[in-house]
């Protein structure tokens, strides 16, 4: 019996706490598949390890082999969870005095509810569990689907989706284009679940094969990623030279309104900074770009703010700006609502577009009205300081914004849902994604959220150029190569040309109706193999 036998029949034959810890553990290692480490290749053990355990899910009843595997999963994901979000504390340390009672609610109780969907997924799969392979793509099946509808209920939330853990190398990635992150969610699962099957089947071929077809599987996309990215760099827009500007304020009691006058300042000394001898500040610069929430007051109600943007200005020189924006009280209403919104101002003060959030943050941007009453009544609010929350905007729309294509406005964690990037409507020529993730410090998450954005190019098929209050800031092509960055906890300004689009990926097109193909597909394979 090999070393690897005898570490399967150890997970199968495990029971009780043991089983949850290796459940645990395993999954959690998970998270060094995921930026920033990008240790992709350890994808193999959490996915085998997860057939081992659904093959020990044994009991006398259906039900109880349905449970077994359910627990099992759930322990699975809360390991990969726990791991791969801990960043979340962060964002309770900010305000302590507020919030930091609070943090096992991000930190444990977010990754607990979100390890209901593996659990589902380890269910489903193993209600179907055929013997040998067949149960390694009725695996991979099960978890896409538990992974999509992860990303979808209750406004949904796919962070760190498995498929991500395929997502650094960039040949590998570029199957995005054509499957999506959901698609690469299944290639993932049973590409890292192929080498279980080692210690199973009657022959040395029946063991080999499925693992021998996985790494076939994995060359063919790296195959395809190497044809699909060229060597040159992509074209850029004529006429077009964007400035980043990444003002790296803490998150904390310093961005408040009595702050006002300083952080206007820091931001226009900021814009105005000459990059080198060849360059006299912001004279030159077709676009300048700020990022999410960049004011602590309502830009569209302050002139004498905007009458110091139009000062800085250069003739024909636009502002990109992320700010509240207050709309019309409505009757019967104490207060106007307030978007979370993307503004664009001209070289005259004068605002002439805004997108207005409409994916907003549960618990950070606002509280779910029908946890409202019991969540303020123990004292805990929205993290955004604003009374009442942020409104959300009634629909995608694209942004017109003079001298560029017409953008994908996205604000924060809208980048990060597959298939919902993109504005119905004429195809834009960019995405624009303007974020703080100054909440999360120099930890994980700013790297995390990076990773999928690029995804977001690499899928959709257009480049991104996206802002953030402390990093990571830059623009990224259609292919997912970072064209050029500003470092995590740097300040600075980044001047840089718009790469053009390219052209409609077969995944913009259709979106997720051939994953969901694929899924249904393996799943009614896995019944009939079962039956036989």
């Amino acid at each position: 019996m090999t070393k690897l036998s005898v570490l399967a029949d150890r997970v199968i034959l495990a029971w009780g706490w043991p089983r949850r810890l290796i459940a645990l553990l395993c999954g959690a290692s998970g998270a060094l598949a995921l930026a920033p480490l990008d240790l992709w290749p350890l994808m193999i053990v959490p996915m085998t390890v997860a057939v081992w355990l659904i093959d020990g899910s044994v009991a006398e009843t259906r039900r109880g082999r349905l449970w077994a595997a359910a627990s099992a999963g759930w322990w699975w994901g809360f390991g990969y969870h726990l791991a791969g979000l801990w960043w979340l504390g962060a964002a309770f340390l900010v305000e302590a005095d507020k919030f930091a009672w609070a943090m096992p609610l991000g930190v444990v109780a977010l990754p607990a509810f979100l390890a209901v969907f593996p659990a589902a997924g380890f269910a489903l799969a193993r209600a179907i569990w055929p013997m040998g392979a067949g149960r390694i793509l009725v695996l991979a099946a099960a978890l896409a689907l538990s992974e999509w509808l992860r990303g979808h209920v209750l406004t949904g939330f796919p962070w760190n989706i498995y498929g991500m853990m395929l997502a650094a190398p960039s040949w590998l990635a570029q199957s995005a284009s054509l499957i999506g992150l959901y698609g690469l969610t299944a290639l993932a699962v049973a590409i890292g679940a192929a080498p279980a099957v080692l210690c199973t089947g009657e022959t040395d071929a029946e063991r080999w094969r499925t693992p021998v077809f996985a790494a076939l599987l994995l060359a063919g996309m790296a195959g395809f990623g190497a044809w699909r990215v060229p060597a040159d760099p992509v074209p850029a827009v004529n006429g077009v030279k964007l400035r980043l500007m990444q003002p790296n304020l803490p998150q904390d009691a310093k961005f408040s309104p009595r702050n006002s006058e300083m952080i206007l300042s820091h931001y226009l000394t900021l814009s105005d900074r000459a990059t080198g001898p060849a360059t006299s500040g912001v004279q030159d610069v077709t676009h300048l770009i700020w990022p999410e929430s960049a004011f602590p007051f309502l830009l569209g109600r302050t002139p004498q703010a905007l009458a110091r943007i139009a000062a800085l200005l250069p003739p024909n020189t636009t502002l990109i700006t992320g700010a509240a924006r207050a709309g019309e009280t409505l009757p019967g209403e104490s207060r106007p609502p307030i978007y979370n919104s993307v503004q664009v101002v001209n070289d005259e003060g004068v605002i002439t577009g805004s997108y207005d959030k409409v994916h907003l943050v549960p618990f950070g941007e606002y509280l779910p009205p029908f946890l409202d009453r019991l969540i303020r009544a123990v004292g805990l609010s929205e993290f955004v300081s604003v009374p009442g929350g942020f409104d959300s905007g009634n629909r995608r729309t694209p942004l017109p914004i003079r001298g560029l294509p017409p953008a994908a406005a996205l604000i924060c964690y809208e980048v990060i849902f597959p298939g919902a990037a993109i504005p119905s409507g004429p195809r834009p020529g960019f995405m624009l994604n303007l974020t703080n993730d100054g909440w999360f410090g120099q930890t994980s998450g700013p790297y995390q959220h990076l990773a999928q954005a690029r995804l977001r190019a690499i899928e959709e098929g257009l480049p991104l150029v996206r802002v953030a209050n402390t990093g990571i800031s830059g623009v990224v092509d259609h292919y997912g190569r970072i064209r050029a960055a500003l470092p995590l906890g740097e300040t600075g300004v980044l001047d840089t040309t718009l790469p053009r689009a390219g052209a409609e990926t077969p995944y913009s097109r259709f979106g997720d109706l051939f994953f969901a193909g694929v899924v249904a597909s393996l799943l009614l394979a896995g019944v009939m193999m079962r039956q036989r």
